[in-house]
């Protein structure tokens, strides 16, 4: 028992990674890690930085429009036929303002968007201009008459508001979450935690069970997708203020899908590093790496840690070091598995994601082995307000690879809002 928290404090003071963290009690360090205790004897390693404001700070600044402001009508409505075919029609203000900014063929904005639920994602959906959200009209829509009236399988209706407002590390309300993918820990997102720290921002980034210096329990069931989210539900709820941005890699955008659809209201915004597309997790598929999860039974953890390695476009010193520096992919083979296993979620589906009314911005690196950039077209297309990013150097790992682009890119939407149309804000008014 001494070992284990012997070990626990040394990872979270020295970095030191052990996968052995034993039952203790809530652990805070002066480097901003800490240990929480999700479950009994389920303990994840958390770095945790709140930033240092002045005592007498004032209220927050005031901007035009008052209570308006940022304001859009997210309405939706998503029909599934018997067929597999997914009709998605938008009818509120977030399509025809411009928040999106992609347009038809006609030079009018989409409002239906027709799509095959067995379409493969890595088909290309239409583009709009030039540095648009990559969503569009997979299948135009049939004009009145030429279609029979076919019964939906199921209907969901949209209806809401909601304001999407600038965030800055002056605002104390504003906490920003960072979830790793599989075969990580925090320490990939060093120069992010590092970055929004100085720029006054408190920021929350887990291990997940099994990664960096969280307890790694011996036991398949603790790798779920479930399990796993669960985790995340605690760490979110513990540090979630009233505006929440979530940032994922990889299998963690999962979670951060799963938190934005849980709790509506407390989720602001969303941004999705190389997630893939919008489409239900089964561990058969192995999605996330695109690998068949029986060649992960016979992978030792060097040679898992060599496949991992694809992750970066480049295989140079600089690569090489940030593998070492970076204390990620040092799982053990059986969390590797386990993960890989777990990895079912059936209500992930493209109408789960379709129902999402918060705005999200895609990153994507180009070089990426594991994820298609046309997954993340796939999911710009499905969400109704998406923004994708592509970053030409960059890969599966373009946080740490291109830190200063992925910083400038995520701290710009953090800061984004939109533009309330004068008309809307009149009728608001009224």
């Amino acid at each position: 028992m001494l070992n284990s928290i012997t070990d626990g404090l040394l990872c979270c003071l020295m970095g030191k990674t052990t996968n052995a963290v034993g039952p203790l009690d809530s652990v805070e360090s002066s480097n901003g890690y800490s240990f929480m205790e999700v479950k009994p004897g389920r303990i994840l390693r958390i770095r945790h930085s709140t930033p240092n404001r002045p005592t007498l700070e004032g209220p927050e600044e005031t901007q035009p429009g008052g209570p308006e402001r940022g304001t859009v009508h997210c309405k939706r409505k998503i029909t599934v036929y018997r067929n597999g075919q997914l009709v998605i029609e938008n009818l509120g203000d977030a399509v025809r303002s411009e928040i999106l900014h992609c347009q038809n063929s006609s030079g009018e904005p989409n409002s239906t968007v027709e799509l095959e639920l067995s379409d493969v994602a890595g088909q290309a959906p239409a583009q709009g201009p030039a540095g648009a959200p990559g969503c569009g009209t997979r299948e135009a829509a049939a004009g009145p008459g030429k279609r029979r009236k076919r019964k939906p399988k199921k209907v969901v209706n949209i209806d809401c508001k909601k304001q999407i407002t600038s965030c800055k590390g002056t605002h104390s309300d504003v906490v920003l979450f960072f979830i790793h993918g599989v075969g990580g820990s925090l320490d990939i997102w060093k120069e992010q935690l590092d970055f929004f720290t100085k720029l006054g921002y408190e920021v929350v980034a887990p291990d997940l069970a099994g990664h960096g210096c969280s307890s790694a329990p011996q036991i398949a069931a603790a790798y779920t997708f479930y399990a796993l989210a669960e985790d995340m539900r605690a760490v979110f709820k513990r540090y979630a203020k009233k505006r929440n941005i979530l940032i994922g890699h990889s299998y963690g955008v999962s979670f951060c899908t799963f938190l934005a659809h849980e709790y509506p209201d407390l989720v602001h915004k969303v941004i999705m590093i190389n997630g893939g597309g919008p489409t239900a997790l089964e561990p058969s598929l192995c999605s996330i790496f695109n690998m068949p999860t029986c060649v992960l039974h016979c992978l030792s953890p060097c040679l898992a840690w060599s496949f991992l390695k694809a992750g970066f476009a480049r295989q140079g010193a600089k690569e090489k070091q940030l593998l070492k520096e970076g204390n990620a992919f040092n799982v053990s083979s059986f969390v590797l598995r386990a993960m890989m296993s777990g990895q079912y979620w059936p209500e992930g589906d493209e109408v789960y994601h379709a129902e999402l009314a918060v705005p999200v911005l895609l990153v994507h690196g180009m070089h990426d082995k594991f994820v298609p950039v046309e997954e993340d077209q796939r999911m710009a297309e499905i969400l109704l307000i998406a923004f994708l990013k592509v970053i030409d150097e960059g890969s599966h790992m373009v946080m740490m690879e291109c830190p200063e682009t992925v910083n400038t890119l995520l701290h710009e939407f953090v800061l984004w809002e939109p533009e309330t149309p004068a008309g809307d804000v009149q009728e608001e008014k009224k």
